[in-house]
């Protein structure tokens, strides 16, 4: 099963796998930038993105997510683009696209 990304406020759009690529891999995919110093890994928490439609088909945060967050300051509305996979159609924002 596939599944669409759409970024904002780039308007680009990707058809991924459901559940086999992360948000991260997403996001390189459609060639737009994305931060992450710690090769997708999750420790730095500079992939985070806000969920704007979709979240439903995201995997529920865990408790490690909530941690890096935390430890890196990272705003508790955002996911890590790197520890989420999507299973359906989702809609991301990140300011600098």
């Amino acid at each position: 099963m596939r599944c669409q990304v759409r970024f904002l406020p780039s308007e680009r759009m990707i058809e991924i796998e459901a559940g086999e690529r992360s948000l991260l891999e997403a996001t390189r995919l459609a060639g737009l930038p994305i931060a992450s110093a710690c090769g997708e890994n999750g420790a730095c928490a500079r992939c985070g993105v806000e969920i704007l439609d979709g979240e439903e088909s995201l995997e529920p945060e865990t408790e490690r997510e909530t941690r890096i967050k935390e430890r890196n300051r990272i705003d508790s509305e955002l996911r890590l683009a790197c520890r989420v996979h999507p299973s359906g159609d989702v809609t991301i924002r990140a300011s600098y696209w």
